[in-house]
């Protein structure tokens, strides 16, 4: 039996090279069919990815509405419990999503279209401003003409009609085609999207009522396919990276939208232009870390500029302020230390995260770098105890190697020496 064992193990570990080959080979020197495939299947679970991602962000206050049912029950009911609780739950999102919705949308519409109907001083504006750069620096001028000659003489002065055809069908009609797929396509998009939403909305409320159980099956199917000793460690690693993306996901989530009523608030106050859409741009840029405050910061003030010079400079400072405050009171308070990873390695993390998946890549990268440095740690704190060696950093600040005592300085090439 154990022989037989051990060539199905040898067996199944060839299949697992073979099947690891092929999809390498296929992402790599074909057209990669497995990511098309899997393009595919995400679009279909998208109503149950959305579903899992609510559920996610909601647990915590289906939690604590039940605590309250507790406390006031004096004990646990044994039914309807749970059902209460995401009832309630979902009232309270609804409220909220109502509130800023009264508060917030009729303000933002009202600055989009003070935005449209300003589009045509905004542009007399930067024209007059271009105008003046180009009269302050001739070099500069005489290069943005000599390339303005170069293009008006390619297109518009061409005297071959059939090179004219083939710029207008090789070079102008599929942009055309390019710009009108990418309207009607994020229109498209925009419906599928809520649908999903929607749908997904109904598996979130299958699942938080459902939550322990689901927890439960999950355990038991680990400890079905994986020995007990390596179960345990995976689950113990799940719990882990429970614990750095329920800190981070919902603390900055939660982080973000203060910061967005709180812009808000004091742009309102300080008579900003534009300010709920200014408000909206900071709060939702402020998700990703580092580099979300400059990135909402920036086209903000330049709106800002365009409507008033001295209120753009108060909205800066203004900025800056409110940055502090997120990054040294509310922020740590919210998110506290739950990713555990230095500065150098969020930053990484968002540059690696935002080259790979774009702007949610650089939100999710920061807790998916928290998660493998975790595991990381604890493999070498795991591989060091097992070798009897130290497992904090500070021990090896000043550690040298040791070497037999009959080696000189430099043993490696005593060594080499020795066997010539």
């Amino acid at each position: 039996m154990k022989k037989d064992n051990h060539y199905f193990a040898w067996g199944l570990t060839a299949v697992c090279v073979v099947c690891a080959i092929m999809l390498i080979y296929d992402l790599i020197f074909r057209d990669s069919i497995v990511m098309a495939y899997t393009e595919k299947l995400m679009g279909i679970l998208a109503p149950i990815l959305y579903g899992c991602a609510i559920a996610y962000l909601l647990a915590p206050i289906v939690n604590w509405f039940e605590r309250i049912i507790f406390r006031r029950a004096g004990k646990r009911p044994a039914k309807g419990v749970r059902a209460v609780s995401v009832v309630l739950t979902w009232l309270a999102v609804f409220a909220l999503l109502y509130a800023l919705m009264r508060v917030l949308l009729p303000e933002l519409y009202k600055s989009v279209l003070q935005l449209a109907s300003n589009a045509k001083t905004y542009y007399i504006t930067i024209e007059g401003w271009v105008l003046r750069l180009l009269e302050n620096n001739p070099d500069l001028a005489r290069q943005v003409e000599d390339v303005l000659n170069e293009y008006y003489e390619d297109i518009f002065l061409n005297q071959h009609y059939q090179e004219a055809l083939v710029w207008v069908k090789d070079h102008l009609l599929p942009q055309l085609q390019t710009a009108v797929q990418a309207v009607t396509g994020g229109v498209v998009g925009v419906l599928v999207f809520f649908k999903n939403l929607l749908m997904g909305v109904m598996v979130s409320m299958y699942l938080l009522v459902a939550k322990e159980n689901f927890a439960a099956a999950s355990c038991k199917l680990c400890y079905t396919l994986l020995p007990e000793d390596r179960a345990a460690w995976l689950i113990r690693g799940v719990k882990a990276t429970d614990r750095i993306f329920s800190g981070f996901v919902r603390g900055k989530v939660l982080d973000s939208l203060i910061i967005g009523i709180i812009c808000f608030i004091c742009s309102s106050i300080l008579d900003f232009p534009y300010a709920p859409l200014v408000s909206v741009v900071v709060g939702v840029t402020n998700i990703i870390p580092f580099f979300g405050p400059f990135l909402g910061a920036i086209p903000s003030a330049f709106l800002i500029l365009l409507a008033s010079p001295i209120k753009c400079l108060y909205f800066i400072i203004f900025i800056l302020a409110l940055q502090q405050f997120d990054g040294n009171i509310l922020g740590p308070k919210i998110l506290g230390n739950s990713t555990g990873i230095s500065g150098f390695w969020v930053i990484v993390a968002i540059l690696v995260g935002g080259g790979l998946w774009g702007v949610a890549g650089m939100f999710l990268g920061v807790p998916i770098c928290a998660c493998i440095y975790a595991g990381v740690r604890a493999f070498s704190g795991y591989r060091l105890k097992k070798k009897g060696l130290p497992v904090s950093v500070s021990s090896y600040a000043t550690h040298k190697p040791v070497w037999p005592e009959d080696e000189t300085e430099h043993p490696p090439e005593k060594e080499k020496a020795g066997k010539a």
